[in-house]
C-alpha cells in the first residue's frame, strides 16, 4: 500500500510538472513568439540563436521551430548541476519538464499572425502563463531546466535567496543582447514579459514562501512533534499552557515551514487531532540555521 501511494505521488507531481509545462510553451508560442518577443535566460539565448540561424539559413524557419531543441542542448551542463547539488529527484523531473517543454514547444503551432494586436498584451498574458507554468513545476518539485536550476541551487543556498532573482539578473544580459541586436522596443516589452512571469513565479512557488506555524492542542504534543520532525524533518517548540476562558490545559506547537510544507501539515493533523487548532502566518523573514527543502 505504502509503495502504491508513493508511486501515486510521484505520477501526480510528475502530470502537474507536465502541466506547467503546457501553460508555460502556450505563454511562448501563442503570445511571445508571434509578438518577436524574448524569454529570459537560457531558453532566451536559444532563441536569440535561432533567430541569427535563420538569418544565415532561412530554410530554418519553416517547420519545427527549433530553439526549444537548442534549449535543450545548453541545457546539459546545468543538468549536472542539478543532480549533484540539488537531488536526484529534482533532477528526474527536471528532465521529466525539459522534455515536455522541448515537445510542446515544437508542436504548439505559432500563430502566423498574433493573437492580440499589441506587444505590451502579448508580454503581459505570455508573462501569466509562463510564469504559472514554471512556478507549478518548481512546486511539484522539477523546473523548466536553465535559470531554474542555478534559482534553485542558490536559493537552496542562501536563505534570502528566490528562484525569480537570478532569473532577473541574467536577463539582463540577455535583454541587453536583445536591444543591441533587435531594437530597444523588443527589449522593454521583453524586460515587461519577464517581470510579470517573475512575479507569477515566485507567487506560484508556494516552496519559496516562509510560514510560521503555531499548533494548539489538548491532546499529547508528542505525537504532532513527531509528525513535523520525521515528515519534514523540521524542529519544533512546545510548551504547556492555560486557555483563557475554559482554563483547560492546552499545549502549544511552534514551528517554521514552507507554505508547500504547511498544506500537508494540515493534512497530517486531520489524522493526528482533528480539532487542533492551527494560526499560520506567511512571509516570515528567518535569521540563523534554516534550510530550505526545495
Amino acid at each position: 500500500m505504502h509503495m502504491n501511494l508513493k508511486d501515486k505521488t510521484l505520477w501526480q507531481r510528475n502530470a502537474a510538472a507536465i502541466g506547467g509545462m503546457v501553460l508555460f510553451a502556450a505563454g511562448i508560442n501563442f503570445f511571445i513568439v508571434p509578438a518577436s518577443l524574448y524569454n529570459g535566460g537560457v531558453l532566451g539565448i536559444s532563441q536569440i540563436i535561432r533567430t541569427l540561424l535563420i538569418q544565415v539559413f532561412p530554410s530554418l524557419a519553416s517547420g519545427t521551430d527549433i530553439a526549444g531543441i537548442i534549449n535543450f542542448i545548453l541545457n546539459v551542463p546545468l543538468f549536472i548541476v542539478a543532480y549533484i547539488s540539488i537531488g536526484k529527484s529534482f533532477f528526474s523531473r527536471t528532465l521529466v519538464c525539459l522534455i515536455s517543454q522541448t515537445i510542446f514547444l515544437s508542436i504548439f503551432p505559432i500563430p502566423a499572425t498574433p493573437l492580440v494586436n499589441d506587444s505590451l498584451t502579448a508580454s503581459i498574458m505570455g508573462g501569466l502563463l509562463a510564469g504559472t507554468g514554471i512556478g507549478i513545476s518548481l512546486r511539484s518539485g522539477g523546473s523548466s531546466g536553465g535559470m531554474d536550476i542555478v534559482g534553485m541551487f542558490f536559493t537552496k543556498k542562501y536563505k534570502n535567496f528566490s528562484v525569480g532573482k537570478v532569473s532577473l539578473t541574467v536577463n539582463a544580459v540577455v535583454y541587453g543582447i536583445c536591444a543591441i541586436l533587435f531594437g530597444i522596443p523588443t527589449a522593454v516589452y521583453s524586460i515587461i514579459y519577464s517581470a510579470v512571469s517573475t512575479l507569477m513565479t515566485d507567487k506560484a512557488h508556494t516552496q519559496n514562501i516562509n510560514t510560521e506555524v503555531v499548533i494548539y492542542t489538548k491532546e499529547e504534543p508528542e505525537a504532532i512533534l513527531d509528525y513535523i520532525v520525521n515528515e519534514f524533518h523540521r524542529d519544533a517548540t512546545w510548551w504547556e499552557a492555560r486557555g483563557g476562558y475554559t482554563e483547560e490545559t492546552t499545549y502549544m506547537i511552534v514551528t517554521i515551514l514552507s507554505k508547500y510544507e504547511c498544506v500537508h501539515l494540515r493534512r497530517g493533523l486531520k489524522n493526528i487531532d482533528e480539532h487542533a487548532f492551527v494560526v499560520v502566518k506567511e512571509g516570515m523573514h528567518i535569521g540563523g540555521k534554516y534550510e530550505k527543502h526545495l
